[in-house]
């Protein structure tokens, strides 16, 4: 998809437990192999948006099946290391207009433990791998805090 990959095989941020769950998320949607002698940072690489990679991009698009696809991935590898961390059933919402303006919501039991509004989704992406993980973990955390908060609302 771009020139050059921006994530290194090294990173130690791809050892991470979110990390490690976005990869199997996103190795999930190659039905046909071709990601099967891919390495981690290459199947990360597109969620990577570097601001180059933002020029080569128009203002103004519709997302393609691959970002949307991406959005998914990621949106549901948090749902699940949330699930994983609290022991309750979590569930994404994912509501996306042909543009790419929607909003995600990701509840636990009758609790809304994250709600976020997309806009411009075809530039769905980070600015960098660490920027990724820190995100994630800034969810997961205000996840986990909303759970512990209102546990009998989780448990629902």
């Amino acid at each position: 998809m771009y020139d050059e990959m921006v994530i290194s095989d090294t990173d130690p941020l791809l050892e991470s437990e979110f990390i490690i769950e976005l990869v199997r998320h996103l190795r999930a949607l190659d039905s046909y192999g071709a990601y099967e002698k891919w390495s981690d940072a290459r199947i990360l690489d597109p969620l990577i948006m570097t601001r180059e990679r933002k020029k080569e991009m128009p203002l103004i698009a519709d997302p393609d099946d691959v970002t949307l696809s991406n959005i998914r991935a990621y949106y549901n590898a948090l749902a699940l290391t949330i699930e994983r961390e609290c022991g309750h059933l979590c569930s994404p919402l994912i509501s996306l207009s042909h543009e790419g303006f929607g909003r995600v919501l990701i509840t636990v039991g009758k609790l809304v433990v994250m709600d976020r509004v997309l806009r411009d989704a075809h530039l769905f992406g980070f600015r960098s791998l660490e920027a990724l993980k820190t995100e994630s973990d800034k969810i997961l955390n205000q996840a986990q805090a909303m759970v512990s908060r209102y546990p009998a609302v989780a448990a629902i």
